[in-house]
């Protein structure tokens, strides 16, 4: 299969992804013909793979987590990257996924926010909804965070749901890196 491209910063993604996770694009879908790769911005030009523009610093409270929270949803895969959160709903003004809710009108525009610690650790929390967020069947209240783990199920109104995958290899329970 081909490798594809963000058509935002030309980062390699996934078929299903729906977003780009180097620069948050939304990710169009694509048929079977390849798009032909945009031109390199010129900080791309400067930054040549492998490089950086300064040297890293590490946070005093210690590594960032490499875990990616995944929500496989009917119309694709959401990634959520430790340290970030990300808003679910059909607002494109509000959500970087809208696309993959807008053949859902009882999804809110506005419906949830999936966060992601640093330390891998994932929570959900319903944006008062109108047809409210669930873990494994039980309804989140609104506003309330509520942890979710690998293997959960979460679901936005009636009948668009997502299964959960949050790999935990190489990490203790405080975020640490194991050593065999």
């Amino acid at each position: 299969m081909a490798t594809l491209t963000c058509p935002g910063c030309g980062a390699a993604v996934s078929h299903d992804d729906l977003i780009c996770f180097t620069c948050g694009t939304n990710l169009p879908r694509r048929g079977p013909v390849e798009e032909e790769a945009a031109p390199p911005t010129v900080m791309q030009e400067y930054l040549r793979p492998g490089e950086t523009a300064a040297p890293a610093k590490t946070p005093a409270t210690g590594p960032i987590s490499p875990v990616v929270l995944r929500l496989a949803f009917p119309a694709g895969n959401v990634d959520v990257p430790a340290g970030t959160s990300l808003v679910l709903g059909r607002d494109p003004a509000e959500s970087l996924v809208a696309a993959a809710f807008a053949g859902y009108e009882n999804v809110s525009r506005r419906h949830a926010t999936i966060t992601v610690s640093d330390t891998g650790q994932a929570t959900i929390r319903d944006e008062y909804s109108t047809n409210g967020t669930f873990v494994n069947d039980d309804r989140v209240l609104p506003g309330t965070d509520v942890r979710i783990t690998d293997g959960d199920r979460v679901r936005l109104a009636a009948d668009v749901a997502a299964d959960v995958s949050l790999p935990r290899q190489g990490f203790s329970a405080n975020g640490h890196a194991s050593t065999g």
